[in-house]
Order: structure tokens, then sequence, then C-alpha cells
């Protein structure tokens, strides 16, 4: 069996850390569960908490997907 590569985001909050670990094919899953912790009045952590990890999942994304993200008229020659 091949090895993964893991991801690893985290973000630590006064006394409270949040560590996210994903691979690539649990990407969409890892952005799902940043909305509900954000949604979870009982955790600190917020839906701008979420927006910021949310942004460094997508821009960690391999490279051949973040280009298929990007309209055509906006890629470079």
């Amino acid at each position: 069996m091949p090895a993964r590569d893991i991801n690893v985001i985290a973000l630590v909050k006064g006394g409270e850390r949040y560590v996210f670990l994903y691979d690539d094919e649990s990407r969409a899953e890892a952005l799902k569960t940043l909305g509900q912790y954000a949604a979870n009045p009982d955790l600190s952590f917020s839906w701008y908490d979420a927006a910021v990890l949310g942004q460094k999942v997508r821009l960690n994304a391999p490279r051949a997907n973040r280009l298929r993200s990007v309209p055509p008229a906006d890629r470079a020659a």
C-alpha cells in the first residue's frame, strides 16, 4: 500500500488548540468539518477561523487541482 501524504492545519486560540489532519481525498470533508465547528456554539471556533483555515486548505491543494479552479481567461499564458 503506497504511503499517503497527510496535510495539517492548526489554530491556537487562547488555551484551545484545533488541529485538523486530512489527505487530498478528504479535502472536501475537512472543509465541511470547519463549517460544523464554526456552527457549534459550544466551541470558540468562529466563522472567521473557518474561513482562514478553509483558505489554507484550498491553497494547499495539489497544483493540478488549483489550476482547474482558475477560470481559463485568468490563467497566465
